[in-house]
C-alpha cells in the first residue's frame, strides 16, 4: 500500500460520521486558506519584501514538495487550491479587508467547528496522533474530488 492510501485510509477512520465530513468539506479548505492568509500577513525582512515574497510563499514551497512526493495529482490539486488561496488574499486586501483579523476569525470559527464535528463523530482529530494529518486534511478533501472526476490519485 502507498503512504498517501494509508495515510488517507488513517484520515478516513476518523471521519465518518456524515456530518463530520461536511464540516470537514467546507473547514479544512477554509483551515488551509486562512493559515496561508495569516502567514501572507506576518511582516518580511525588507531584503525578502522587495520581491514581493510573503512568508506563505516561502511556506507554500515545502508544503506543495510534501505534497508531490505523496502523489503527483493531489500534489498538482493542492497547487491549484494555493493559487485560488493567494488569489483570495489578495482580493481580500485589495478590498482594503484587514487580511489578518479575517483570517484570525474565520481561522478560530473553522477550528471550533471541526472540534464540533469530532464530538459528533466521537472521535479526536487524527492530528492529536501525528502532526502530518494536518496536511493530509486537504489531500483528503481533494481525493473525494478526484474521485468524482475519475481521476486516480
Amino acid at each position: 500500500m502507498r503512504s498517501i492510501e494509508r495515510l488517507l485510509m488513517q484520515y478516513g477512520e476518523s471521519h465518518q460520521n456524515r456530518t463530520n465530513v461536511i464540516i470537514h468539506a467546507i473547514a479544512v479548505p477554509s483551515i488551509y486558506f486562512v493559515s496561508l492568509a495569516l502567514l501572507w500577513s506576518l511582516p518580511v525582512p525588507e531584503f525578502i519584501a522587495q520581491f514581493d515574497i510573503t512568508w506563505a510563499h516561502i511556506i507554500a514551497v515545502p508544503v506543495l514538495y510534501y505534497y508531490f512526493m505523496l502523489s503527483g495529482p493531489i500534489g498538482a490539486a493542492m497547487t491549484l487550491l494555493t493559487i485560488l488561496c493567494f488569489g483570495a488574499v489578495n482580493a481580500l486586501a485589495h478590498f482594503n479587508v484587514s487580511v489578518w483579523l479575517f483570517s484570525l476569525v474565520l481561522f478560530v470559527v473553522m477550528w471550533v467547528l471541526q472540534f464540533i464535528g469530532h464530538h459528533i463523530e466521537g472521535k479526536k482529530p487524527s492530528f492529536f496522533e501525528d502532526l502530518r494529518f494536518l496536511l493530509v486534511g486537504p489531500a483528503w478533501w481533494w481525493v473525494h474530488w478526484l474521485k468524482r472526476m475519475n481521476i486516480s490519485y
